[in-house]
C-alpha cells in the first residue's frame, strides 16, 4: 500500500490524520481514548486495531533518514527518536501503548518495560549514581528493597527510608538526615504499601523535598500500582515520575508481565537512554495485549472496586478477622483518611487481611479457598490470595517484617470481577476451617 508516510518518506510515526482529542470543546476522557488514540489504520491496511508488529528492525527510507533517527536514539539530536530503528529501541506497538498509557494521568511521555521490576531497575540505574542516597517509604515490594538495600548497596549506593503514613515533621528528618550522608538522588515512594495498604502523603513529601533542596531537587518516583490509574493520579500531588506494574490492573488478566512509567519529558528522556542501552522494553506481543486490556480497564476496575467495597462489609463483622486493611474503612479524622481524601478517588480492590491466630491460621483460610486463587500478583479478573510474610516478602529480614507489620497472620487479596455474593460465600467457608 502506497501512503502519506511512504511519498514522502515521513516516519509512520508521523502520521496523516491527527489524532482527536476533543469534540465540541469537550475533552475526551481516557476510556474514550483508549479505543483509537495514537494509531491510524490508514498505515496497516485499514485495519481495525494495531497488528503485531514482530520484527526486530526497521527498513529506512534512506541513508541520511537512517543517520537522522540514529541521532534522535542516541541523544546526539534533542526530541527523541524521529522513526522506528530497532525493537531494543522502539516499535509501533511500544509507541502507541506509551501514547495510550500517558492520556490516563495526563503525562508528557511515557515508557513501557518488560516488567514492573525492569522499570524500576532502569530508572534507578538512570537516575543513581555510587554513593548516591535514595530516600524512601517503607515498606516497599520485596523486590524493590532487595534491588535499593542489595544490589545498588554493592555500588555504594546508601538508602534511608520513613514510613509510609509518616509526618511532615518525620519526612522531615529523615530528609536532614539523608543530605548529610550525602548526594540524595531519588525520593522512592510506593502507595499504598506493598503488602500493608499504609499510604503516603505525596503533597507532604513534595512539601519536605522542596525545603531541603531549594535548589537542584531530587526526583519523586512513586509506584502507583495498587489504586493507579483509575484511583490515584500521583502526577497531580507533585510526583515527578508515576511507576506501573501493567502486569497487575492494566493488564488485567493475569496473561503478561510489563511495566511502565508515565512523567515529564525531562526526566522521561534519561530514563529512556537507559532502557536503550540495556535494553529492557517490553516485546511488541506483551504491548498489543496491552493495549487490548487498555480499552476495558475503567471497567475491570470499577466492578473489583464495588465488588471488594462488599467484601470488605462481610469479612469486618467475622469472628475469625482481626482487621481488615481496606481503605475504605479509614477512620474518619485519621491521618491516613486524611491523605485517602486528598490523593484518592477510590478504595481500590487489594486490601490487607489481619486473622486472629498466625501462619497456622491463614495457611488454613489460604488452603480452604475454592473461588479465589492461591497466587501472588494482583489486578486481574480473578481474586487472588497469598501470605505476604510467607511469599512475596519472605526475603526481608524478620526484624524488618516485624516493624512493618508484615506478620504471620497477614493475608493480602486482591479482588476481581467474579460475582460478589459467590466471594462471600466462599470467604465464608474458608474462615470456617480455620
Amino acid at each position: 500500500m502506497t501512503d502519506e508516510a511512504e511519498l514522502t518518506g515521513a516516519s509512520p510515526r508521523r502520521r496523516p490524520r491527527k489524532d482527536i482529542l476533543e469534540i465540541g470543546g469537550r475533552r475526551l476522557s481516557p476510556e474514550t481514548l483508549m479505543m483509537g488514540h495514537g494509531f491510524d489504520p490508514a498505515l496497516s491496511e485499514g485495519s481495525l486495531k494495531p497488528p503485531i508488529f514482530l520484527t526486530s528492525t526497521f527498513v529506512f527510507e534512506n541513508a541520511a533518514a537512517g543517520k537522522r533517527f540514529f541521532e534522535g536514539i542516541t541523544g546526539k539530536r534533542p526530541g527523541g527518536a524521529e522513526g522506528l530503528v530497532y525493537s531494543r529501541f522502539n516499535g509501533p506497538n511500544q509507541e502507541i501503548l506509551e501514547d495510550r498509557l500517558g492520556i490516563w494521568e495526563d503525562a508528557e511521555d511515557a515508557l513501557v518495560f518488560s516488567s514492573g521490576m525492569s522499570a524500576i531497575a532502569t530508572v534507578m540505574l538512570a537516575l543513581v549514581k555510587p554513593g548516591d542516597v535514595i530516600v524512601h517509604s517503607a515498606p516497599l515490594y520485596a523486590a524493590t528493597e532487595t534491588l535499593i538495600g542489595r544490589i545498588l548497596g554493592r555500588f555504594g549506593v546508601h538508602w534511608l527510608d520513613f514510613p509510609a503514613g509518616a509526618t511532615r515533621e518525620e519526612i522531615d528528618a529523615v530528609m536532614v538526615a539523608a543530605k548529610a550522608k550525602g548526594n540524595v538522588a531519588l525520593v522512592y515512594l510506593e502507595s499504598p504499601a506493598n503488602p500493608t495498604n499504609a499510604l503516603v502523603d505525596v503533597e507532604a513529601v513534595k512539601a519536605s523535598r522542596d525545603a531541603a533542596f531549594p535548589d537542584e531537587k531530587p526526583p519523586i518516583v512513586i509506584d502507583n500500582t495498587f489504586l493507579g490509574p483509575l484511583w490515584a493520579k500521583p502526577l497531580k500531588q507533585g510526583a515527578d515520575l508515576v511507576i506501573y506494574s501493567l502486569t497487575k490492573y492494566a493488564g488485567g488478566h493475569s496473561d503478561l508481565v510489563a511495566g511502565g512509567a508515565v512523567g515529564s519529558k525531562a526526566i522521561i528522556n534519561p530514563i529512556r537512554m537507559m532502557r536503550n542501552t540495556i535494553g529492557t522494553i517490553t516485546d511488541p506481543h506483551s504491548a498489543w495485549m496491552l493495549l487490548r486490556s487498555l480499552e476495558t480497564l475503567e471497567l475491570r476496575m470499577s466492578r473489583a472496586g464495588e465488588n471488594a467495597a462488599k467484601v470488605c462489609e462481610f469479612l469486618r463483622e467475622q469472628p475469625q478477622v482481626e482487621t481488615v486493611g481496606y481503605l475504605g474503612f479509614l477512620e474518619a479524622g485519621s491521618r491516613q483518611a486524611d491523605i485517602y481524601n486528598r490523593h484518592c478517588t477510590g478504595a481500590g480492590s487489594t486490601f490487607s487481611l489481619y486473622l486472629k491466630g498466625g501462619e497456622r491460621e491463614s495457611f488454613a483460610f489460604l488452603d480452604a479457598l475454592k473461588i479465589a486463587k492461591l497466587a501472588v500478583s494482583l489486578g486481574g479478573t480473578e481474586t487472588l490470595a497469598s501470605a505476604p510474610a510467607a511469599m512475596t516478602h519472605i526475603s526481608v529480614p524478620q526484624e524488618r517484617k516485624d516493624a512493618l507489620g508484615i506478620s504471620d497472620n497477614l493475608v493480602r487479596i486482591s479482588v476481581g470481577v467474579e460475582n460478589a455474593d459467590d466471594l462471600i460465600a466462599d470467604f465464608r467457608q474458608a474462615l470456617g476451617e480455620i
